[in-house]
C-alpha cells in the first residue's frame, strides 16, 4: 500500500466509493457545495482553495461579483462541506506598489513551517502570481510577485526541498491561452525566484488529446512515499471551445520537475450538469485538496463549469495505481 507523508486529518469530508465505479475519483453526490449566489455580491463561486485550520477548516475562495469582477475572499467551515464566506473581498497589508488590485484570481493555499501561504492570478500589468502569508485568515500580508507577467497557476510545495521553496506554475499570455506547460521554479526567500525547470508538456496528437491544448498545476503537490503526487488539469480544444478535465502524475520527491509516471488517460471530467453547463461549460479544474495520512483518503475541491464548488473522493492507492495502469 501506498502512503501519505503528512499528518492525521480525522475530520476528513468523505464519502465511500459507489459500487461498480471504474474511475478513481468520485463526486459528492451533494455536489456542488459551494452555489453561486452564497454570498449577497457574488456571480460565481469556485476555483477555490482549502486547509485544515483549528478545529475545523479555513479557505480562500475565488468569488467573481455581479459586475464579473474577480476577486479572492476568505471562509471559514466546521466540516469542510458547508461554509460561511466573507462578504468583502481580502485586503493585503504590504509594499503598495504590489498590493494594488487589477485583478485577483484562482487561489491556492499552502500551510508551510507556521503559516498559511497564499497564491493566485494577481493582475500587475498582465497576469502573474501573487504571493502572501496568513497566520489566521483575517490579516494577510503580501509579498512581491513571483514572476513578470504572464503566468498563471502558481503552486507552492509544501515544503522546501534542498533547502529551497518550490513553485509549479504555467507561463502564459493575456488571454485564454491556447498553449501551456508546466514549468518548476526555486526560491531560498519565496521573493527571488530561478533555477527554472520544465516539468511536463502537453501531448499533441491522439494518445491524450484530452490535454494537447494545455496544462496547469491543481492543488498543492501531496507527498508520498513515492513521490509527489500532482492533480492537474488538461484542456483540449474542441469545435465547442476548451474543454477542461483532471489527470494526475508523480514526480520525484527530490527533484520534483522529473516526471516518475503521468496518467494518458484524464481522472475526472465534466459529466454532471453543474459541470457541462455555467458561465464557461464543460470544465473541472481542481484547486485544493485535504489528505488523512492514516487512512490514505483524498479530498478534492475543485471548480464546476467557472460558475460553482465541487467536492470529490479518491485515496493514495486510488490515483497511484491508475496513474501506473495508465501511465505512457
Amino acid at each position: 500500500m501506498s502512503k501519505i507523508i503528512g499528518n492525521s486529518l480525522k475530520n476528513i469530508p468523505w464519502q465511500e466509493k459507489p459500487e461498480n465505479y471504474n474511475m478513481p475519483i468520485w463526486r459528492y453526490i451533494q455536489n456542488p457545495i459551494i452555489n453561486r449566489n452564497d454570498i449577497p455580491s457574488s456571480n460565481s463561486i469556485f476555483n477555490s482553495a482549502v486547509v485544515p485550520f483549528e478545529d475545523g477548516f479555513a479557505g480562500v475562495f475565488r468569488c467573481d461579483s455581479k459586475c464579473v469582477s474577480m476577486d479572492i475572499f476568505a471562509g471559514f467551515s466546521k466540516d469542510g462541506i458547508h461554509w460561511e464566506i466573507n462578504h468583502e473581498p481580502i485586503t493585503f497589508e504590504g509594499d503598495s506598489e504590489v498590493t494594488k488590485r487589477e485583478y485577483r484570481y484562482d487561489p491556492r493555499v499552502c500551510f508551510i513551517e507556521d503559516r498559511y501561504y497564499i497564491t493566485w492570478c494577481n493582475g500587475y500589468h498582465g497576469p502573474t502570481i501573487g504571493v502572501a502569508y496568513t497566520f489566521d485568515f483575517k490579516t494577510f500580508h503580501q509579498l512581491e510577485n513571483a514572476f513578470l507577467p504572464y503566468n498563471r497557476n502558481g503552486v507552492l510545495f509544501p515544503r522546501k526541498i534542498n533547502g529551497n521553496y518550490m513553485m509549479l506554475s504555467r507561463p502564459s499570455d493575456t488571454g485564454h491561452t491556447p498553449f501551456g506547460d508546466i514549468f518548476c521554479s526555486q526560491s531560498p526567500d519565496l521573493e527571488y525566484w530561478g533555477h527554472h525547470r520544465h516539468v511536463m508538456s502537453t501531448e499533441k496528437g491522439d494518445i491524450s488529446a484530452w490535454q494537447s491544448t494545455k496544462i496547469g498545476p491543481g492543488p498543492v503537490p501531496i507527498e508520498t512515499d513515492e513521490g509527489w503526487l500532482l492533480i492537474y488539469h488538461g484542456v483540449i480544444n474542441t469545435c465547442n471551445g476548451f474543454v477542461y478535465r483532471m489527470g494526475a502524475a508523480l514526480l520525484d520527491l527530490n527533484e520534483p520537475w522529473k516526471v516518475i509516471a503521468r496518467s494518458k488517460a484524464y481522472v475526472l471530467g465534466p459529466y454532471e450538469l453543474y459541470e457541462c453547463v455555467g458561465d464557461v461549460p464543460n470544465v473541472v479544474f481542481p484547486c485544493a485538496t485535504l489528505t488523512d495520512a492514516d487512512t490514505g483518503r483524498i479530498a478534492i475541491y475543485y471548480g464546476c463549469a467557472d460558475t460553482v464548488t465541487g467536492l470529490a473522493f479518491t485515496t493514495v492507492d486510488d490515483m497511484l495505481k491508475y496513474i501506473k495502469e495508465n501511465a505512457f
